[in-house]
């Protein structure tokens, strides 16, 4: 879009934390993170971590992106001018990531294993080029609608920039560079091979362009052109492999009615019959039961995750990750900062999915709130198991609805987001176990004035010494 990337932010989902299988995901997932976001360099300046056994067998990786623009307009998705060149840039493709967004929305099973051919392999020293590159190439005007190739590759990408314009375009599959022999047209479409892009250029600028993406090491070839026939139109070996009409892909999906019980299910009407008087009389002091707390991995330090991450890279982070309820990077040339969180409270939103999700609107709000930031907007990650279930569909339609009451309150609109169902495993017995509905709200606020930040540390100011005491030896 002409945005340079300038904060990553994640919310991270695991099983019991005491198992040796969430323990080697964890060390994976935050490994991951950890080299790609170093090594690309954009600093990953907070997030959120939490256990459960719901997530056991679907953990989750949300994750936000912040980017800074830096060009007068926003470069769009939406290709135009017929006979317009279309340009492939960046990585090679090849077999890896294919159906990976099917597999990102399927039910886990023993089998499974057998599906990890549809996980990408990143390479963050060509992403950073990639960067670099597209933010040069859009600074010449010469570049007419750009757009990753993200979920189901190059058809998505195609299909997606010719639907938005209102145009066609002509692919030709043997002009794409690859890294692997003997690919077939359907593995070409649909491979989500990382660091790729397909951009749509002013014709006969295309070699300016092209020049731009060698210098910085990354494949840049004309691989098909705009055209008025509202199609996409694919090319292999001389012959016509696919013609599709690109609002039939992007547009025109199919719209799913089902209806939405009027009354919440029996485990939230079992969960509501709770009293106060029905809770235990503990037996540890006061004190023991908040060591205890403290403890527990979802609420203690999360120091051993985020200083794995360079979260310093840039220069432009002003509060780091444990110093405040919401991060904060300032902007460059300005006086004015920006802050980020990202939050869910899932387990609220599994026993009220309406009140949960305006509970994890209002959280992300109170936190940039607590550094001196005023919500602009929200993305969301809306993670459910799955929605042809009547306790599935409530969940997501109860949750989605909690959320845009409480975006509306706040004046915050909903820029972006994506959506994740069937997050469920099936068991021993055969029955899916479903995750917590987990709609994760990123939401980001503008500080007028950085040097005015507010932390959670107390601050000696004007001599005076403030100092705060707790007494524990007996309750309240």
């Amino acid at each position: 879009m002409g945005a340079r990337p300038i904060a990553l932010l994640n919310a991270l989902r695991f099983g019991d934390l005491k198992e040796p299988k969430t323990q080697q995901l964890v060390k994976g997932v935050v490994g991951g993170i950890a080299h790609y976001g170093n090594c690309v360099g954009v600093p990953t300046v907070g997030g959120e971590v939490y256990f459960d056994p719901c997530y056991r067998g679907n953990p989750l990786v949300n994750v936000m992106a912040l980017g800074l623009m830096e060009t007068p307009e926003v470069v769009k998705a939406a290709a135009g001018g017929v006979g317009n060149p279309v340009l492939y840039v960046g990585a090679t493709t090849g077999r890896d990531g294919m159906g990976g967004a099917s597999f990102a929305s399927a039910e886990l099973t023993d089998e499974s294993i057998g599906d990890r051919p549809a996980v990408q392999v990143g390479d963050p020293f060509l992403e950073k080029c990639l960067i670099e590159a597209c933010l040069e190439a859009f600074q010449t005007g010469a570049v007419v609608a750009a757009q990753d190739m993200g979920a189901a590759g190059l058809t998505c990408s195609t299909s997606e920039m010719a639907a938005k314009g209102g145009v066609g375009i002509e692919l030709d599959l043997d002009k794409v560079p690859v890294r692997e022999e003997g690919m077939v047209p359907y593995e070409f479409l649909l491979s989500e091979s990382q660091e790729r892009m397909l951009f749509v250029a002013a014709q006969g600028r295309e070699a300016e362009l092209i020049e731009i993406f060698h210098r910085w090491g990354l494949q840049a070839v004309v691989v098909g052109q705009v055209i008025a026939a509202p199609v996409v139109r694919v090319l292999y070996r001389g012959e016509v492999a696919a013609e599709v009409p690109a609002r039939a892909l992007a547009e025109e999906t199919p719209i799913y009615e089902r209806p939405c019980p009027q009354e919440p299910p029996a485990y939230v009407q079992q969960a509501q019959e709770w009293s106060a008087a029905e809770l235990p009389l503990p037996a540890r002091s006061p004190a023991e039961i908040l060591l205890t707390l403290l403890a527990t991995p979802s609420i203690a330090s999360k120091a051993w995750v985020y200083r794995q991450y360079d979260y310093e890279v840039q220069n432009n982070t002003l509060v780091f990750p444990g110093d405040a309820d919401a991060a904060v990077i300032r902007l460059r040339g300005s006086a004015k900062a920006i802050a980020a969180t990202v939050d869910c409270p899932s387990r609220y939103v599994y026993l009220d999915p309406y009140e949960g999700g305006k509970a994890a609107v209002a959280e992300a709000a109170r936190n940039l709130s607590c550094v001196g930031a005023e919500p602009l907007a929200v993305t969301d990650n809306l993670n459910f198991g799955s929605p042809e279930t009547p306790v599935g569909y409530w969940q997501l339609a109860q949750a989605c609805r909690g959320l845009a009451e409480a975006c509306r309150a706040l004046g915050t609109p909903v820029t972006g987001g994506n959506v994740s169902l069937y997050n469920e495993t099936i068991d021993s017995s055969g029955q899916p176990q479903p995750i917590y509905p987990t709609p994760v709200v990123g939401m980001v606020g503008l500080i007028p004035n950085w040097q005015r930040v507010v932390g959670q540390g107390f601050r000696r100011t004007g001599g005076l010494d403030l100092s705060v005491g707790l007494a524990l030896d007996h309750p309240p």
